[in-house]
Parts: C-alpha cells; sequence; structure tokens
C-alpha cells in the first residue's frame, strides 16, 4: 500500500517505520517545503520519501494525520477528500493548549476532525498506545502476547481497510464501531494505554461503550 503520512513528530515517523516494515510504501510530510524535513526522515525513517502534503496525499491509499491537535485545521480540506484518513491524533491541553470545542467534545475530537474534513473518510486508530509501543509491541499474526489496536469509524469499508492495516503492522484489530466510540480510545479512557490482548479489550470496550450510550 501507499501511506501518506501527515506529520513528521514522533508518532507520524514511529507509525511511518512500522508501514516500511511491513512492506508499504511511505511519503511523510510536514509544513512547508520537503527540505525541512529531508536529514529527519533520512535519519529517522530510512525508506520513506520526504515530501510535500499534497504530494504525499495525492496517490495514498492510507492517509495517517499526525500533526499536533491544535493545528489539524490548518490541513486544507480539499487535499484529504474521498481519503481514508488514520486520525492518530489527542488533545492534550498542556500541550495544545486550553481549547474549549477540543476538552469538551462529547462524542471524542475524531469527530470535530470529520466535520472539518467532510469530504475524507475519517478512522480513529493508532492514538491509544504509545509511539514506541508501535515497534516494542508488534508481532507476527497468532503470537500469545500479542496486543489489540481498535479503530472507529462510520466508513464500513474505511475501516476495514484501516483494520487490515493494524493486523499487517502486528497488532490484532479489534473493530470498536462508529466514530463517536473513538472516545472511548481517547486520554481518559481505561482503554488508552492499556496492553490489552483482543479478548480483554473488547470487554473493556463493550462495557463502556455500553454506558457511552446510556
Amino acid at each position: 500500500m501507499k501511506i501518506g503520512i501527515l506529520g513528521a513528530g514522533k508518532a507520524g515517523t514511529s507509525i511511518a517505520r512500522a508501514a516500511i516494515a511491513a512492506g508499504d510504501e511511505v511519503a511523510i510530510a510536514a509544513s512547508g517545503d520537503a527540505e525541512r524535513i529531508r536529514l529527519i526522515v533520512e535519519v529517522l525513517v530510512p525508506g520513506a520519501v520526504p515530501t510535500t502534503a499534497a504530494e504525499a496525499v495525492r496517490d495514498a491509499d492510507l492517509v495517517v494525520l499526525a500533526v499536533p491537535m491544535h493545528k489539524f485545521r490548518a490541513v486544507d480540506p480539499a487535499l484529504l477528500a474521498g481519503k481514508i484518513v488514520i486520525d492518530v491524533m489527542n488533545y492534550w491541553e498542556p500541550i495544545d493548549g486550553r481549547i474549549d470545542e477540543l476538552a469538551d467534545a462529547p462524542y471524542g475530537t475524531s469527530v470535530l476532525v470529520q466535520r472539518a474534513f467532510p469530504g475524507a473518510r475519517v478512522v480513529k486508530s493508532l492514538n491509544h498506545l504509545g509511539y514506541h509501543e508501535l515497534e516494542e509491541d508488534a508481532r507476527p499474526a497468532g503470537a500469545a502476547d500479542r496486543r489489540a489496536v481498535a479503530a472507529a469509524s462510520d466508513d464500513d469499508a474505511a475501516l476495514a481497510t484501516v483494520l487490515a492495516f493494524v493486523d499487517r503492522i502486528g497488532f490484532d484489530p479489534v473493530d470498536a464501531g462508529p466514530l463517536a466510540r473513538g472516545i472511548l480510545l481517547e486520554p481518559g479512557s481505561p482503554l488508552f494505554g492499556a496492553p490489552h490482548d483482543r479478548a480483554a479489550f473488547e470487554a473493556v470496550l463493550d462495557a463502556h461503550a455500553e454506558a457511552l450510550v446510556a
């Protein structure tokens, strides 16, 4: 697959390495000219191509949105139209500042991301484990200690594509349901940062999803 990553920080570069290890082609972009991140990419993500946001997204099968949460609206919505977008962002007040819209989002920040990019096919995933765990905890399919990673979306086909990607990079995929359930993967949730296997993850997810509906 061709993966376009918007964001050359720790999360973006970690996901890029995981994708390359799985055999994918990766293009990675930050704001501005590609030359600004060329050295970073060459050192941290050998095999990835540093480029502009427009070029990273153009032919991508999957787009990873890994910019700081307070900057996501700076991305041109037209770039993401029709694209499957993995929202890996988390709102952190100490980093992003107090943003009431994000802090008080009743169904999680990914619902707001979908509204900001109405033409995109947004999937919340890969945000509930640490960037270093993407490499440290990856395991081959069938491994007894394989960790679960969930994804939530209102687009069933996009969700299936992302769940397959999660599997290929070394984790047991869990269908978390509609995008509003993405809040159960965000900071403050019992699932955030929890190294559960699939059965344990699904049990906690189901229990809290019922409470969310209630």
